[in-house]
């Protein structure tokens, strides 16, 4: 079964945006960036939020015509294009470059879409995170922690009640100084 899992860089105190969606702390240099690319490249599909798509959107399917973008950059773009979307919005009536348009977010229909074959599928924008977070969907954790405090911001995790136990499966330190934290769903021991 596929599994899905929230990819997401944060800052270390937590924030996955400054106030106005800022995300130019980000620090994404060419072996990080290489590095999504591998990953994203294997995913069977990407699930994110109506604004994090829009941000995308923005951006990634034309990326390549720029003759100013280098080569990472530009095989991102196919990799963006290319792979299977899913939109989740109340509000947005259609999207292009391989997309989905799906309204709510129904645990039936997200277990179905797991239990497809193909690669596992990344989830990301932080109010969609949440609601699968609250609907227990999310197999697996990969956050970029950047060398940064921000301050204030949206934070990665909602306040819950839940408890959830993780079990750290992968460190990997980037020569920027991101970290990439893995770790998927474990028992309570």
């Amino acid at each position: 079964m596929r599994k899905i899992v929230l990819m997401t860089s944060v800052s270390l105190d937590g924030y996955i945006e400054g106030p106005g969606r800022d995300i130019g702390w980000h620090q994404v240099d060419e072996e990080l960036h290489r590095h999504f690319n591998d990953y994203v490249r294997q995913l069977g599909g990407l699930l994110s939020g109506r604004v994090t798509h829009q941000l995308m959107a923005e951006f990634w399917p034309t990326a390549d015509e720029d003759p100013a973008a280098d080569p990472v950059m530009v095989e991102f773009a196919g990799i963006w294009r290319d792979i299977p979307k899913i939109v989740y919005s109340r509000t947005l009536e259609r999207a292009d470059w391989n997309t989905e348009v799906v309204r709510d977010v129904v645990p039936e229909e997200v277990l179905a879409l797991k239990a497809q074959p193909g690669g596992d599928l990344g989830l990301s924008g932080a109010d969609l995170v949440a609601t699968f977070l609250r609907h227990d969907l999310v197999d697996e954790f990969r956050v970029y922690v950047h060398p940064v405090l921000i301050g204030r911001g949206k934070p990665l995790f909602p306040d819950t009640d839940a408890l959830t136990f993780l079990r750290l499966t992968e460190t990997r330190t980037f020569g920027n100084g991101v970290v990439l934290l893995r770790y998927e769903r474990a028992e309570r021991k």
